[in-house]
């Protein structure tokens, strides 16, 4: 396993919590554009997270790779479909992409594995 991500999540809750106390409004207006750009309407959330897991990897960020592959697979994501978002993501990023690609599909599976898969691999204890 590369990395832990579920762990990657969980690490960067409490520094969040911190950038919301420390510049509440700015947080405030990001959190209303994340709710304003998830709001189903021409395309549902399943689909949204797919896109912005293509985005995560396009541009190399670890923590939006771990929310946006856990946030997938709540929408109920397959496996299938996050591959073809990651050919996707791969085709628009070339060569680092892969890498990342490789990563993202990682963390999906950590957070789609059943919970007693996790424990036998040590990502839950």
């Amino acid at each position: 396993m590369f990395k832990d991500w579920p762990n990657v999540a969980a690490r960067l809750l409490a520094p969040l919590r911190e950038l919301r106390a420390g510049a509440p409004d700015t947080m405030k207006s990001f959190s209303a554009m994340a709710h304003a750009a998830l709001e189903p309407r021409a395309l549902d959330a399943k689909h949204k997270e797919l896109i912005a897991l293509a985005i995560s990897v396009a541009t190399r960020c670890d923590g939006c790779i771990a929310f946006h592959a856990e946030a997938a697979a709540k929408h109920g994501a397959s496996r299938d479909e996050i591959m073809e978002t990651m050919s996707m993501a791969i085709y628009m990023g070339a060569g680092p992409s892969v890498m990342y690609a490789a990563q993202a599909l990682e963390a999906f599976d950590q957070f789609a594995a059943p919970k007693d898969v996790k424990q036998r691999e040590g990502v839950i204890p």
